[in-house]
Order: C-alpha cells, then structure tokens, then sequence
C-alpha cells in the first residue's frame, strides 16, 4: 500500500523547512510568497491532502457533515424518498468538497448519542436531522451542544419544542397539510366517501400533520369520522399489504386508499390483485411520493410529485449558509403536485 505523503517529505523535496511548509500550507505570515508558491506546487505533485482530523483537533473544520438516520434499518433499501434526499445533499456537498457522514441507529436516543460523539471527537461541522418528532429533543440537543443544524421536513414551526422562527436551528420543510388536502379534495370529486389513509410511523411529526389534515378535511366535507381515517405502520411493503388486508376485510371496505410511501402503495396494489377487488373499478389508490414503481406498475398510480433531490439539496444549501455564518431560517420547499393516473376513478355505484 503506498504511503501517504506527509509534511516532511513536501519540505524535502520543497527544500525548505517543515515549519515553512505548514507556514504556507495553512495560509499562515513568515515564508515569501514564492516560497509559498513552491511549496503548493509540491504538494499537489504530491497529491498531499490535510489530515481532517488533526485539523478538527486544531479547531479548524472537519470537512464533513453528518445525518443519522433512526429507522427500522429493514425499510430503507426500499424506499426511494431517501436515496433520492440523499442525492440531492450529496450533490451540493460535493460541489464543495464537503464529506458526508452517514449513520442509521436503532432509535431517537441512539441518533442523539450519535450526535453527541460526533461533537466531542469533532467529526462534523455540522448535521442535517430527519424526521422531526412530534415531541422531539434533537433540536434543544443540538443547540444547547453548538452544532449547527438543519431540520429536514419540519413545517415551518414545529419540530423544536414549538419554538418556530425564534429556534436556533433552521428548518427546511414542505406543506404535507395542504398535500393530504388536495388529495383527499381528488377523492372526494371522484365520490369516495369511504377513506383510509394508510400512514407511516406514529410518533413522526409528518405523520400527525397528515393524519390531522385529513380528519380536519373530512370534517369540513361532512364525512363520517369513520369512514375517513388513518392506520399507522413502519412504511415497509409487509406491514402495508398486512394493513390494506385487513381494510378491505372489513362489513364495509374502503373505496380508495392513500398510501404514505410508494412501496405500500404497490403493496396495497398487489394484495388487492390477489384478493379479485379490481383497481381502480372498486378501489382507488394513492401514493404519497412519486417513483418510477409507481410509473410502471399496472395500473400506473395516482400520486404526489415533488422533487425530492431538489428538497435534499435545499437542506444542504441552508446548512452551508448556516456554516458560513447564516442565522437560522425556515425555507419551504416547493408544495407536491397530484398527478392523476389510471389507478383512481369514481367507485362503483353500488359501493
């Protein structure tokens, strides 16, 4: 394995001291600026980088930012949201020669333990945190720690404690309310009045946002509270077919479902293939995020389209001007569209 180049040798073949060779490197009074040309060009032959852990530990930045990711690890190879989310920080961080630390962990105490860590041994600059919390303590953590943060998929106000625009750590969110609404808005017009939104993990402060706008909705419409409802589940393919089997098992079956992720909703697609109920003539389906399942399955599915990379590169983009000296800030994303496709149409008559 060859060896990584170190200070000595730039100075050796610079011909200069070690001391100049860290003098020029760093920007640093007390070599000539011919010197300090020389000394560049060497390290770059070279192919010399700094040690960002020794520059941490000097108090100068790592060079990374982290994001951990507490899920059911089980879920993720799945589920497109996140490669795509990724994609997007992946993208702006690179532009900037900026690492990403990415680590997934059983629980929320175990993503604040993470953080923690990463803190004391100054392995990020900075963290951009998923998934916000109905009752969520990684925003009081990371402000009281120091580490510059930004809340991916809050609404603007929430997430930290109700603090809002006062917070010390930035947000970057999209309108779920105004999403679930339209939806239901598409259903309703069609004439479906038997609802169930097939939601993702409780606890999650997107989830409760969703589930609360379409209660609020329904009511609004005049729709029974139980005919429009939502059951949670952990966003997987399993526990999606398992809750669409026992909706459409009930005295009275939905009409249409709403699925908080494409993989459910292509589930839910199959189950009711297996069981004979034909999508969409006696069931319409809807999936939240966009995908190419969604575009290919038969029939294609209804479903919300947004850009998912372009959200992943927002939260990257405000977390570099929260590094650069930013203040704090909401920043909302663009609102989802609903796309109608074959896989939602008026129920039959009888339903």
């Amino acid at each position: 394995m060859a060896r990584r180049p170190t200070i000595k040798d730039i100075a050796r073949r610079a011909g200069v001291s070690e001391s100049a060779v860290s003098f020029a490197l760093n920007g640093r009074p007390g070599v000539s600026e011919q010197t300090r040309a020389r000394v560049r060009r060497v390290a770059e032959e070279l192919g010399w980088q700094p040690n960002s852990a020794a520059r941490a530990l000097s108090g100068e930045r790592s060079g990374a930012v982290g994001l951990v990711l507490a899920r059911p690890a089980h879920t993720l190879g799945v589920e497109s949201f996140f490669l795509q989310l990724v994609s997007g920080i992946q993208e702006v961080l690179s532009a900037e020669r900026i690492a990403l630390l990415f680590q997934v962990v059983e629980d929320i105490d175990a993503e604040c333990a993470v953080h923690r860590r990463w803190w004391a041994e100054r392995r990020v600059d900075g963290v951009l945190v998923v998934d916000p919390r109905t009752s969520d303590p990684r925003p009081e953590l990371l402000a009281g720690l120091g580490l510059p943060a930004v809340l991916i998929g809050g609404d603007g106000g929430e997430g930290d404690g109700g603090r809002g625009e006062g917070s010390s750590v930035s947000r970057v969110w999209a309108d779920d309310t105004r999403a679930m609404t339209e939806v239901l808005h598409h259903l309703h017009g069609l004439g479906h009045r038997r609802i169930v939104h097939i939601a993702g993990l409780p606890g999650l402060a997107h989830t409760a946002r969703r589930i609360a706008a379409l209660r609020a909705e329904a009511e609004r419409l005049g729709l029974p509270a139980g005919q429009v409802r939502s059951v949670p589940t952990d966003y997987s393919d399993t526990e999606g077919a398992a809750a669409t089997r026992r909706v459409l098992a009930e005295p009275e079956p939905p009409t249409a479902l709403v699925y908080d992720n494409d993989v459910m909703a292509v589930a839910g697609s199959a189950v009711a293939a297996e069981l004979g109920i034909p999508v969409p003539g006696r069931l319409s389906i809807v999936a939240w995020d966009d995908s190419a399942l969604c575009r290919v399955t038969h029939p294609r599915l209804t479903a919300l389209v947004r850009d998912t990379a372009g959200f992943g590169r927002l939260a990257a983009e405000e977390l570099l001007a929260v590094l650069a000296g930013g203040p704090p800030r909401a920043r909302e994303s663009e609102l989802p569209r609903l796309e109608p496709r074959e896989s939602t149409s008026p129920p039959p008559a009888a339903y």
